[in-house]
Order: C-alpha cells, then sequence, then structure tokens
C-alpha cells in the first residue's frame, strides 16, 4: 500500500535541481540521500494541483495522454517549493520540498499505482 502523503517540515531539501529534457527527468539531489531522478510524466500525472487531485478523496483526475510531456520552466515558489511549467500549459501545481521527497521515495509503488489506473480506465500514456 502506498503511505499517503503528509506535509513534514523535515522533509529534505534538494541542494540541486536539474531539469534534463532529453531524457525527461528532473534529478534532485539529496544530501546524504544521494540522487533522485522524476520523470517529466510522472510528475505531470501526480500534479498536487486542484485539476489532478480534484477538491477532495475520490475526487482525482486520471491523467492521460502524458507520455512525451516536457517541463519548460521550473519556477521557484517561496523557500518552500517549485512549480514547474508543463509542455500541455498546466503549470498549477506548486511542489513542496515534502512533496517531492514523497514522491522520490514512493516512485515505483506511484509509478504502478499509475498504470494500473490506466488499464482499468483503459486509458493511454499516448
Amino acid at each position: 500500500m502506498i503511505p499517503t502523503h503528509r506535509h513534514t517540515n523535515d522533509a529534505p531539501i534538494p541542494t540541486a535541481l536539474t531539469s534534463r529534457a532529453s531524457q525527461a527527468v528532473l534529478e534532485l539531489q539529496y544530501d546524504g540521500h544521494g540522487l533522485f531522478e522524476l520523470g517529466f510524466e510522472f510528475l505531470r500525472v501526480y500534479s498536487p494541483s486542484a485539476e489532478v487531485l480534484g477538491h477532495g478523496p475520490g475526487q482525482e483526475v486520471l491523467q492521460t495522454g502524458k507520455r512525451k510531456v516536457q517541463i519548460v520552466a521550473i519556477e521557484p515558489v517561496g523557500h518552500y517549493a517549485i512549480k514547474p511549467g508543463f509542455s500541455d500549459n498546466h503549470d498549477t501545481g506548486i511542489y513542496s520540498w515534502s512533496y517531492l521527497w514523497w514522491l522520490c521515495q514512493n516512485q515505483e509503488a506511484l509509478w504502478a499505482r499509475y498504470l494500473e489506473r490506466l488499464e482499468e480506465a483503459s486509458g493511454s500514456r499516448d
């Protein structure tokens, strides 16, 4: 079972963020925790925005057709988050350091769950 994200102030803050468009990944370097790569598609389908999450439990909206999405901009949000802009014009997700750390820690299970949901809905990544 995938643990639910709960905001925490003790999540590590990345010491470096690198967008690698040719590989469609965002690299996050953490002192003492190593390097993580989160795919652009993964970040897009798990955007912490109302468009994706809805406005409450059970209102999540399955994101389809995001295989080739790119990150075209990354803006800092204070000292606690980033706001990526995606090539499909989605730019309302604010990814806190806590949320990014949770994605890094649960990426494999979250991705598997996304693929299951796509199959159940006869959806496509393309």
